[in-house]
């Protein structure tokens, strides 16, 4: 028996050996195409030469010095890079050692600057239902995952909630898309006049959302309207790009796409490719040179920040990114891998929508097309998915509770940015098998 606390307390997980290219191999020999990056991260796939080559150099030069004594130069060099790539003003780089603590350092940043420039007054969150930030507590509280904030709820901080920008399921028959949108941003100023606008911090929000509803982007204009919001108010922006960014869905930074500049941007996966754990947040100078000119301390900090094994195995990630001319390819890649999946699943009974951008997509799966009815969550669709998928040699990261936390079931898939077509092909062919036996083993038609 494993004396590691697993996942799942009811398993033992598979032992991974090896993995090259898209491809992960167990102790058994067995090879798993890797069609969501283990949870979007694995952007280079696995074992990339130029990634392993400055993790070695960086081993032999300096493997750790701790940030309160020292800086490295794998580390200036990489904030250096993500500042010349970042949007317009984000020019300060925090490192983190991932995700939930990228969420965590903006939010403590972010209630710091106001401190600092005499408004101590501002102590909320807003945030959107049906979100993921992270499973830390402070990441958690500002989530709108239901099934992973349920149990933990009593020790969460308030946070003001408002509707998530899903259009498949929250624009109303009849409801043009830019009436939806004006209709989402009314009921985000009405929470921030509830509130009390002097009170807020800042609004959180995932450009395009991963984990929780499965590569939903937002509608034109949706994001335009929340700068807006905040400017008007003084609330900060905080884009959360742990899943979405870092070139997943076509562009560095997805809220590109948007034609809007956050104040803070949280960035991990994408970041280091899986080859070490990193994240960083991208800051707004002039919330930087706020600090700076009052205490001159961000009040944060943890032992493997800017950890010099990670930041220069992060810069190798990104070199080969900008080198390769990637991002023409998640674009082209994605777009096949779009139209694979409407020519699969695109009249199939049980999946009611198919969205995402670049190379992060997902289907979701419903009962009935015409009312969009959810299956019984008792079924766990999303879960034998999973399992029958990872049978059939395809990891893919199935989750429920799309709708309101306990309803609904989609599929997200989030490929490595050298997917071939062909590998898009076997994907897609193999999700599709797997769906097919999971339907037909729980006495589906499809």
């Amino acid at each position: 028996m494993s004396h590691i606390i697993h996942r799942s307390l009811q398993s033992t997980p598979l032992t991974a050996v090896g993995a090259r290219g898209i491809h992960i191999m167990d102790a058994q020999g067995k090879a798993y195409i890797d069609a969501s990056g283990g949870a979007a991260v694995s952007c280079l796939g696995h074992a990339h030469p130029d990634v392993l080559a400055a993790m070695h150099a960086q081993t032999d030069k300096l493997a750790y010095a701790h940030t309160s004594f020292f800086t490295s130069e794998a580390s200036e060099e990489l904030a250096s890079h993500l500042a010349a790539h970042a949007p317009r003003g984000m020019d300060k780089v925090y490192f983190t050692s991932g995700g939930s603590e990228s969420v965590e350092a903006a939010l403590k940043l972010a209630r710091q600057y106001f401190v600092e420039i005499g408004q101590p007054e501002r102590t909320l969150f807003v945030a959107r239902g049906q979100s993921y930030h992270g499973n830390t507590l402070g990441a958690l509280a500002v989530g709108g995952n239901e099934w992973r904030r349920r149990q933990f709820a009593p020790l969460l901080m308030d946070v003001g909630r408002v509707s998530p920008c899903y259009e498949y399921r929250g624009r109303q028959d009849g409801e043009s898309q830019d009436a939806y949108t004006q209709r989402l941003l009314q009921e985000l100023d009405a929470k921030f006049q509830e509130i009390g606008p002097q009170r807020v911090i800042a609004f959180v929000a995932e450009p395009v959302v991963g984990a929780t509803l499965g590569a939903v982007p937002p509608t034109p204009g949706y994001f335009k309207g929340v700068r807006e919001l905040c400017d008007r108010y003084g609330i900060l922006f905080i884009a959360d790009e742990v899943m979405c960014g870092m070139g997943r869905t076509g562009t560095l930074h997805a809220v590109e796409q948007e034609g809007v500049v956050p104040d803070l941007m949280t960035i991990a996966k994408g970041l280091g490719g899986g080859y070490q754990p990193i994240g960083a947040v991208l800051v707004r100078a002039e919330i930087i040179e706020a600090i700076r000119q009052g205490s001159g301390l961000f009040q944060h900090g943890h032992t493997y920040i800017g950890h010099p094994m990670a930041t220069a195995a992060a810069l190798a990630v990104q070199k080969v990114i900008q080198r390769d001319q990637l991002m023409p390819q998640v674009r082209s890649r994605g777009a096949y891998l779009m139209r694979a999946l409407q020519a699969k699943f695109g009249q199939h009974p049980h999946v009611g929508d198919i969205r995402g951008r670049g190379l992060f997509c997902g289907i979701e799966l419903v009962r009935d097309r015409a009312s969009k009815a959810t299956f019984d969550p008792e079924l766990k669709l999303h879960a034998r998915i999973k399992a029958q998928a990872l049978a059939n040699g395809l990891l893919v990261y199935p989750m429920g509770g799309t709708v309101d936390g306990r309803h609904g079931d989609h599929v997200l898939l989030a490929p490595p940015f050298i997917v071939s077509e062909a590998d898009v092909d076997q994907i897609v062919n193999r999700l599709a098998t797997s769906i097919a036996q999971v339907l037909a083993a729980a006495g589906v038609a499809n």
